[in-house]
């Protein structure tokens, strides 16, 4: 369990480090060639800087130091600034700042089994600084194949696209925030033993494999073709029955069935065609 230290201001300390420093020259000089008890002095005030100088402590903005006495930890300082702790304690450095981890291209298979490329973008940060130095051996690559790890369970939960599957509530390709937050929610899961904050988690590739990507796209074009085509007809059956309508109510002209047969065949030839129609002119009559 992390426990945050306030340890004592370094400032006095560095005075009398400064002190000890002046003292030590001053009596190694004057007793170098007259008396051996000033040499003794000096060396003991040397000493004393030394072990003073041990227990300074700077912390930069967005660091931390996580203490220990004899293999006991002792707390984590987070302030910043010049401080003074026990000079037999033994510290660690760990950075507070937020981190980014652009994951490597991954290629997996999504739950219909369709091999894919995947990779995500990761901003991360230590918030417990006991777990993060005890609970795991090196907690930056403990990120690295938890978050890899997570980003495979992610692609193999959900489909790419529902081409396969069209009653999939969420795929990988649409599911945009939804799809984030799952991952950002079960990275947490898997990095919160090593006191790891997630902040944000994107998808920053995703492709269908380089094996079947012609493949699907074609599918994709087909499907968007039928798609196309399915919308042109039902406009152009709406528009030969607002004519035939039209024609009916205003008494313009009277068409029995035969011809109105063909007047819709024309008209859908028209309206559903990829060319421009080119008029006929009819000398004669619809049955000769």
């Amino acid at each position: 369990m992390e426990k945050i230290l306030k340890p004592m201001s370094g400032y006095l300390t560095l005075v009398i480090c400064l002190g000890l420093f002046v003292a030590s020259i001053y009596f190694f000089a004057m007793g170098v060639d007259s008396s051996i008890t000033l040499v003794v002095l000096g060396f003991l005030t040397f000493i004393l800087f030394c072990f003073f100088l041990k227990g300074l402590m700077i912390i930069q903005p967005n660091h931390s130091r996580v203490l220990n006495f004899f293999g006991k930890y002792v707390g984590t300082v987070k302030d910043n600034g010049l401080f003074f702790i026990n000079p037999l304690y033994s510290s660690q450095r760990i950075s507070l700042r937020s981190e980014n981890l652009q994951g490597q291209t991954l290629k997996v298979n999504d739950k219909m089994g369709n091999p894919i490329e995947i990779a995500v973008v990761i901003v991360w940060k230590v918030g417990d600084t006991y777990k993060a130095a005890f609970d795991v051996e090196r907690y930056s690559d403990f990120v690295k194949m938890q978050s890899e790890a997570a980003v495979r369970h992610l692609a193999m939960s959900f489909p790419y696209d529902n081409l396969e599957d069209d009653h999939a509530p969420i795929t990988l390709r649409e599911g945009g925030d939804k799809i984030n937050a799952i991952l950002e929610e079960e990275l947490t899961e898997r990095l919160s033993k090593a006191g790891i904050v997630i902040q944000e988690a994107r998808i920053s590739h995703l492709a269908y494999a380089s094996e079947i990507a012609g493949a699907m796209l074609q599918r994709q074009q087909a499907t968007a073709i039928v798609a196309a085509r399915t919308k042109i007809v039902e406009g152009a059956v709406g528009m030969v029955d607002l004519a035939l309508r039209k024609l009916s109510e205003e008494n313009i002209v009277e068409l029995d069935d035969e011809k109105k047969a063909a007047m819709v065949s024309n008209l859908m030839v028209v309206l559903c065609g990829e060319k421009a129609a080119t008029p006929i002119l009819n000398a004669g009559t619809l049955y000769n």
